[in-house]
């Protein structure tokens, strides 16, 4: 059987985001440690985050910011989700952000299923978040979608059938995903175990192999560069 990433590869690019928006309106976006604009500005709340974003995206001419696939990041210290005294500290990222307007449509990036959903509140969590089911070359394998509005969730059912390119849901804004600046967490993932409408978007680095392993590169699907 290939490997998932190789399934990946093969297959057309794809949006997860309003399909009108060009992928010549994309721009990267890196909020790793390393980003001594991010260091300098120090956004401390979602509205202060999402002026960087918006400054960001207007500076460049572009509607949508993504990355961070793999990345360390400092802004997930301001919750105990992620930093607390019983567990390691959580830093790094494992899915693809792409940060654009609120109420913007979320896509099903290819065929697929609901598998499960849930609001997971919390300052720094997912807050509203569906995760898809699909089986390509007798391969299955799910995709996670999170920051997500109140009203994608709310009449969803799980086992629904979404076809490439349908509309899933809208991002939400800060009030409801988590407070974050308005974009959607979107991670692929092999095997799902028992999880049900969540799964860890951060890792700490001693379990970064394991998760580079079951969540392989989402821009290999998308293909945005």
């Amino acid at each position: 059987m290939k490997p998932l990433a190789s399934i990946l590869k093969t297959l057309s690019p794809t949006k997860v985001i309003d399909s009108s928006i060009h992928f010549s309106k994309y721009i990267a976006l890196d909020l790793s440690v390393t980003n001594q604009e991010l260091v300098e500005s120090k956004p401390e709340n979602a509205a202060e985050f999402e002026r960087f974003i918006s400054n960001y995206l207007e500076k460049n001419n572009a509607e949508v910011a993504f990355g961070g696939y793999i990345e360390g990041r400092t802004l997930y210290q301001r919750s105990t989700i992620f930093k607390n005294d019983s567990i390691p500290e959580r830093n790094i990222h494992i899915g693809l952000d792409l940060w654009t307007k609120a109420n913007t449509a979320v896509l099903a990036p290819l065929d697929g299923k609901v598998h499960s959903f849930k609001n997971n509140v919390g300052l720094g969590d997912y807050g509203p978040t569906i995760i898809l089911e699909h089986e390509i070359e007798n391969e299955t394998f799910y995709t996670l979608y999170g920051h997500l509005s109140l009203e994608s969730i709310e009449n969803l059912t799980v086992g629904t059938l979404f076809k490439k390119g349908e509309k899933i849901a809208t991002l939400g804004n800060s009030d409801v995903n988590g407070d974050y600046a308005p974009h959607v967490h979107f991670q692929i993932i092999k095997n799902i175990e028992e999880y049900w409408g969540d799964y860890p978007g951060v890792c700490n680095t001693n379990d970064l192999n394991f998760y580079i392993e079951n969540c392989p590169d989402p821009n290999l699907l998308l293909k945005i560069t």
